[in-house]
């Protein structure tokens, strides 16, 4: 009669890394603090973008409709086009100060949650901990 004592174990890094990839598909989603300092980050160096281009190109739109009704291009006379090449002009020169006020105000919004996020990640490379 033998007495079967020994230990056996067999490992698989490809069926190992198969099942961790398949059970990460049903754990909840987790961010780590850096990619949520760099999502704050993105949303703050976007603000204001869209907005500012919108009202850029509406203007622009305005502007040359008006231009080519004062060059008779269109038929319509010299009043509709003075007026929408001046409020065409002047959704133009908004786009930028539109820009600032909207990127300045995500900023303020941000900025104590981006300094605490950073300081937080900062501390984790140096090794230390919570202070």
């Amino acid at each position: 009669m033998k007495n079967n004592t020994g230990f056996s174990y067999s490992y698989s890094a490809p069926r190992n890394k198969e099942v961790e990839n398949i059970r990460k598909k049903y754990l909840p989603a987790s961010e780590s603090n850096l990619d949520l300092l760099r999502r704050l980050n993105f949303y703050v160096q976007s603000a204001g973008k869209l907005e500012a281009l919108a009202l850029g190109a509406v203007g622009f739109i305005m502007f040359g409709w008006g231009f080519c009704l004062l060059l008779g291009v269109l038929e319509g006379g010299f009043a509709p086009a003075a007026i929408l090449m001046a409020i065409g002009g002047v959704l133009m020169s908004t786009a930028y100060p539109v820009s600032k006020y909207l990127y300045r105000k995500k900023r303020a919004e941000y900025a104590p949650r981006i300094i605490e996020l950073s300081d937080e990640i900062s501390r984790e490379l140096r090794g230390g901990g919570s202070i």
